[in-house]
């Protein structure tokens, strides 16, 4: 009885530390203010269509996505690393800088093949673009930072047709089923480039294909996202005057064109979307990939960037029934150098400062 009562008493004094600790704050590190996804496009692996022209000495070893107006005007926005993203080394060090900085996952670009035909898996594995995901999935340090898919089902990847979905899902289960997997709600996050590619039954059967094994799918559709069975709406990005002519703006109006497209409703929560930035010049005109001339904006600060953070999460702070549980911004993007929106470090930015101002804003705020 003696040694009966002796336990009570010490558990008494274990609770009373305890809450004595709580006071403090001592007891469990306080929750991140948001959690943070960063698209990730994988265009910094594979085989350059100029690589073996020898008047194109440019070319020699580069990526998929690297051009001549990169190398000859936007040679500052070269990672510290080189151009190419492919190899094991490369993408650990990635993953340990997102983990250190404040990311807590990558939503990896992901590409059907063939392109409005039927499913190719033999051709998607063997896609440039999604070299990077296969080098995440085999890293040693995986287990610091979760990931997701980012379905491009755009020109050239269209998937067309419920059944050609229902195949798609059966191809994700294995992502799906890994515990690094993203969930919002307890099921697995899948955003939706082009929500005019899918109808209610694809969505529908998505789901289908999920359930014997999962609990379902958490579904997000870029941009309007009104055809039912979307259960968030997000953005990839939000670019005024896309091609309306190459013509200088402010940074400031990009911010203000995304917190204008920031809202949700209890039925479809919103999960904002931070753009880093915009300049596509690199692959505009007859020295890029021919795309069509639009506006660039090349006055951000590290300052503007964290409060727009900031306003972000803020955002999420007024309006916690119109946006996820977890408090999910997803950033444009981690690498994205031809369109300029990148976090990584570059020789302009070889301390990776906007990355850093990341963790910054998201780090528990101390309490005055």
């Amino acid at each position: 009885m003696h040694r009966f009562r002796n336990l009570i008493g010490l558990a008494v004094l274990l609770a009373f530390i305890g809450g004595i600790q709580r006071s403090y704050g001592q007891s469990t590190p306080a929750k991140k203010r948001a959690q943070i996804g960063v698209y990730y496009f994988d265009g910094w692996a594979g085989k350059n269509k100029h690589a073996d022209n020898p008047s194109e000495p440019w070319a020699t070893n580069a990526p998929t996505h690297l051009t001549r107006r990169f190398v000859e005007e936007f040679s500052d926005r070269q990672p510290v690393w080189g151009w190419r993203d492919d190899s094991q080394e490369i993408m650990e060090k990635q993953i340990d800088l997102a983990a250190d900085n404040g990311v807590d996952f990558f939503l990896f670009c992901w590409y059907w093949r063939d392109s409005k035909g039927t499913i190719n898996p033999e051709a998607i594995q063997n896609l440039p673009h999604h070299t990077s995901l296969n080098l995440y999935l085999k890293a040693k340090n995986k287990h610091r930072v979760k990931f997701g898919l980012l379905v491009a089902n755009h020109t050239g990847s269209e998937i067309v047709g419920p059944e050609n979905w229902a195949k798609a899902t059966e191809y994700w289960l294995p992502y799906f089923q890994d515990p690094q997997y993203v969930t919002v709600d307890g099921k697995p996050l899948v955003v939706l480039f082009n929500t005019k590619g899918i109808d209610e039954e694809g969505l529908a059967r998505m789901q289908q294909a999920a359930k014997g094994s999962l609990p379902g799918l958490a579904i997000a559709g870029c941009g309007t996202a009104t055809t039912p069975g979307f259960m968030y709406r997000t953005h990839y990005n939000i670019i005024p005057g896309y091609a309306a002519g190459s013509e200088a703006h402010p940074y400031s109006e990009l911010i203000e064109a995304h917190k204008k497209n920031w809202s949700g409703t209890p039925e479809l929560p919103y999960i904002p979307e931070i753009t880093v930035g915009w300049d596509k010049r690199p692959w505009e005109g007859p020295e890029g990939l021919n795309q069509k001339e639009g506006w660039y904006y090349t006055d951000r600060t590290v300052a503007q960037f964290k409060e727009f953070l900031n306003e972000g999460i803020h955002w999420m702070d007024a309006h916690p029934e119109q946006t996820t549980q977890e408090r999910i911004m997803l950033l444009y993007a981690w690498n994205e150098l031809g369109e300029g929106g990148y976090l990584v470090p570059t020789q302009a930015d070889p301390e990776a400062k906007y990355l850093k101002a990341i963790r910054e804003v998201v780090s528990p705020q101390k309490k005055k």
